[in-house]
């Protein structure tokens, strides 16, 4: 379910909240009727959960999970490039 690209991001945009398509394509750089076809994909995979209102729809993540598949993920490919990756970085400790 996540190894498309357009699916990691739109996790990545639902991890701070729920968006209607609209919000999503923007956010994502794809079209409303490509995003529209991957949430179906993602909701039937159970990562995407529905409200209704009136005639919007707005996603949001079915559970953390998904959020945190991804974000380990992120992390792990930050340790492949070399040195102290990004996630290790503590506040104030880089000028060190």
């Amino acid at each position: 379910m996540l190894a498309d690209a357009t699916r990691v991001r739109i996790v990545l945009a639902l991890r701070d909240g729920e968006m209607h398509v609209n919000q999503l394509a923007v956010v994502v750089g794809k079209s409303p009727a490509a995003v529209s076809q991957h949430l179906a994909k993602m909701r039937l995979g159970r990562l995407v959960t529905t409200r209704q209102d009136g005639t919007r729809v707005f996603y949001r993540l079915e559970n953390e999970h998904a959020r945190q598949l991804v974000t380990d993920a992120i992390f792990q490919a930050e340790h492949s490039l070399g040195g102290v990756p990004r996630h290790h970085h503590v506040e104030g400790m880089d000028a060190l």
